[in-house]
């Protein structure tokens, strides 16, 4: 098509991203349920595979959905790659989620209205997919928290997980990822941080749900906090002002809530806390010796 048909084709269009690495069984069931979402138009599910070592795999799964198709990153990190997925986009609005998710059903085009209806970034409610198993619920619990409590000292300038959020392309293209985060872990904040120094709206859409449904054991949950950690390390070193540093209301909040939720999270969520201490000094030290 020529530039013009293009344009045409893609205005109030959605593209779904999806950054996926080493999961081609988790990466099928998400896009399984994101073949399956309901009233939103016309949809294009981008996947964006950053280096996975069996590399025909995801090709396969992708190659499985017809409205799935895929773009090759370098390995660069989760940032990276969600920036590779909206340079490749042709919808006017882009939702992402992560391949061990599975949206609802009307996921997309609750988020969409919500960008229709005037925000500039949307995110959605993340819940446990895997009930009964206490690693993942107590990851989700501390993000809920950290969720909850940035809405209550910040306002609009809220924190959203990126494996449940919307945007019009415009804004991520204008405000991408920040790249120097190669991992997992606090590449989200920072861009929330800088969605809020831009002045845009965030906006909340509890009726948009993800499933959220990692494989963790004990030493995946301690090594997923340390990764935090050492985000987090990142995350106080290029975000200027104290605002986004979490007071000790916030913990004490989530030492509530782990009580709550029973012993076993408990327990998990003061692990947590040692694991994302440990990364924290961890990386810090590094940095030091550079």
């Amino acid at each position: 098509m020529i530039a013009s048909e293009v344009d045409a084709a893609s205005a109030g269009a959605v593209s779904i991203v999806v950054p996926t690495r080493d999961r081609p069984s988790a990466l099928r069931r998400c896009l399984g349920a994101l073949s399956a979402q309901r009233d939103v138009g016309t949809v294009e599910i981008v996947v964006v595979d950053d280096g996975s070592t069996d590399a025909d795999k995801v090709s396969a799964v992708v190659a499985s959905q017809p409205l799935a198709r895929l773009i090759r990153a370098g390995g660069a990190g989760p940032a990276a790659a969600r920036n590779a997925g909206a340079a490749a986009a042709i919808g006017t609005y882009l939702c992402y989620t992560d391949d061990d998710c599975d949206p609802e059903a009307e996921w997309a085009v609750r988020l969409v209205r919500s960008l229709e209806a005037g925000a500039d970034v949307v995110g959605g409610a993340t819940v446990n997919g895997r009930a009964g198993d206490p690693f993942v619920e107590t990851s989700e619990l501390i993000a809920r928290e950290l969720q909850a409590s940035t809405h209550r000292r910040l306002g609009g300038r809220v924190f959203i997980p990126s494996n449940n959020f919307a945007c019009r392309r415009t804004v991520l293209l204008a405000h991408p990822f920040d790249e120097r985060y190669s991992t997992a872990g606090g590449e989200d904040r920072a861009w929330c941080a800088s969605i809020a120094d831009a002045g845009l709206t965030v906006t909340l859409e509890p009726s948009a749900v993800v499933a959220h449904r990692p494989v963790l054991d004990l030493g995946g949950f301690w090594r997923q906090h340390v990764r935090y950690g050492r985000g987090a390390y990142h995350f106080a070193r290029t975000t200027p002002g104290r605002d986004w540093q979490e007071p000790p209301e916030f913990y004490i909040g989530l030492l509530r809530s782990g009580i709550r939720a029973g012993i076993r999270c408990l327990l998990l969520v003061l692990l947590a806390q040692v694991a994302t201490g440990v990364g924290f000094a961890s990386e810090a030290a590094q940095a030091h010796k550079r």
